[in-house]
């Protein structure tokens, strides 16, 4: 299932599942909030009537100030910032555009990786008849870069657990680098193998870490958020 499960320019529109499992909060102050985003909720409303819960629609009821800086796709659970103030939108857009964010996520994905660490660099662009996928492609792709280390290597059910650093943030990066490094991530609707979507019954994917400079104290902060898999 993908983030842009809003739908297609015509009907019919893809459904999203009602997300029971609550947003949590991990962080507050007067500028920011970060959040636990469950699996399966949206980060902002789709475009059908249907897919209107998300989590800043819950989370305005409780801060009516919320303002979006980034997103996560439906089907990943994790760390997510948001604003609560007018300048800290305008800093944290203003640092995740300079890339002087820096995010971890963990992901398990199919087979045994070889090297310990290294990095895919392929550029990506939509692929727009088959929309909402994304596609690499060298000639007039954006540039996407992946740092990838390998926490756990279990052979037994031939799959391996790795941190993955993006530096650039396209859509679905981490889907197609890891694919495209040979080993999809287990789950994944979108580019893994129907024998390998089958192994979880959501996608392995949790952004489980992220540190910025706080956009208006200036004070480096790092925020966590366990894996739930």
């Amino acid at each position: 299932m993908s983030s842009n499960n809003s739908g297609a320019d015509t009907a019919p529109y893809y459904i999203v599942p009602t997300c029971h499992e609550r947003v949590g909060i991990l962080y507050q102050d007067p500028d920011i909030l970060l959040i636990n985003k469950p699996a399966y909720l949206l980060s902002v409303p789709g475009r059908a009537p249907e897919n209107k819960d998300c989590a800043i629609t819950r989370l305005s009821l409780i801060y009516p100030d919320i303002r979006l800086v980034h997103r996560l796709d439906l089907d990943t659970s994790g760390l997510m910032v948001f604003a609560l103030s007018q300048r800290g939108q305008s800093q944290l857009s203003r640092l995740f555009q300079l890339r002087t964010v820096k995010k971890r996520y963990q992901a398990v994905v199919q087979g045994l990786v070889e090297k310990d660490a290294g990095s895919i660099e392929l550029p990506l662009i939509a692929d727009w008849p088959n929309r909402p996928l994304q596609k690499v492609c060298h000639d007039t792709g954006k540039h996407a870069l992946t740092h990838y280390q390998v926490m756990e290597r279990d052979e037994r059910h031939n799959r391996t657990r790795l941190a993955l650093s993006p530096v650039t943030g396209r859509s679905h990066q981490l889907r197609i680098h890891c694919r495209e490094l040979g080993h999809p991530i287990i789950g994944c609707d979108m580019y893994a193998p129907p024998e390998v979507e089958v192994l979880s019954p959501r996608l392995l994917l949790h952004a489980e870490w992220l540190g910025f400079n706080h956009p208006v104290t200036g004070l480096w902060s790092e925020f966590t958020s366990p894996c739930p898999f």
